[in-house]
């Protein structure tokens, strides 16, 4: 397995373009809203404090942003941090009652922020798309404070065989929802091969 190299993450971006305004819809119809629970227990795991700075990194439309905003009465500091202005223009019209929130768009590689600022570096979903992985995680290393956390959620290799033929079988679904929904397969397409060839869990974890 290598990184994804630089055309994937210029193909990233286009599929990102063609689909951003139907972005949360298809979220919901592809994992049946089951995603918002996992991005629920994502923010459980930061267990955020008033006073955090949560860096959010291939954010979309802010759903992590929100979510770690109302645990914390809209007291805490989020940057939001997509290399899609169309995304993040998407986040912030959907989030525009949420003040803490700076948008900012930059590719994961090269983040525009002085050393040790951030007290988490959150990423889901987006990972698989960097278009070097290893440099992403060194910036993640340098943004965060001394004691910092990066908290990732990923999709990655199903070790239950049994439910691992169920997901062959459902993922061959999702591009013909997508060509319903969006208009094309293409993106969805994408999303399938993107998740059969990034790491599996041990290898990420070594990372």
């Amino acid at each position: 397995m290598t990184n994804i190299n630089q055309s994937k993450f210029e193909k990233a971006k286009k599929v990102f373009n063609d689909v951003y305004d139907k972005y949360d819809l298809m979220n919901d119809l592809m994992s049946f809203g089951i995603h918002r629970i996992w991005k629920e227990r994502l923010v459980d795991w930061m267990n955020p404090k008033r006073t955090d700075c949560l860096i959010d990194l291939a954010s979309g439309t802010g759903d992590i942003a929100r979510a770690f905003l109302k645990r914390t009465n809209n007291l805490a500091k989020v940057t939001c941090v997509d290399p899609n202005k169309l995304m993040i223009e998407e986040g912030k019209a959907k989030l525009k009652s949420f003040k803490n929130i700076d948008w900012i768009c930059a590719p994961a590689e090269k983040l525009p922020f002085r050393n040790e600022q951030f007290d988490i570096y959150s990423v889901s979903f987006g990972l698989r798309n960097f278009s070097n992985i290893d440099k992403s995680l060194q910036e993640a290393r340098r943004v965060l404070k001394i004691g910092g956390r990066i908290i990732c959620l990923e999709f990655s290799k199903i070790e239950n065989e049994i439910l691992n033929q169920f997901y062959k079988v459902y993922s061959k679904t999702i591009p013909i929802i997508g060509k319903y929904v969006v208009g094309s397969a293409e993106p969805y397409e994408y999303l399938n091969r993107t998740i059969d060839k990034f790491y599996n869990q041990e290898e990420l974890l070594n990372l």
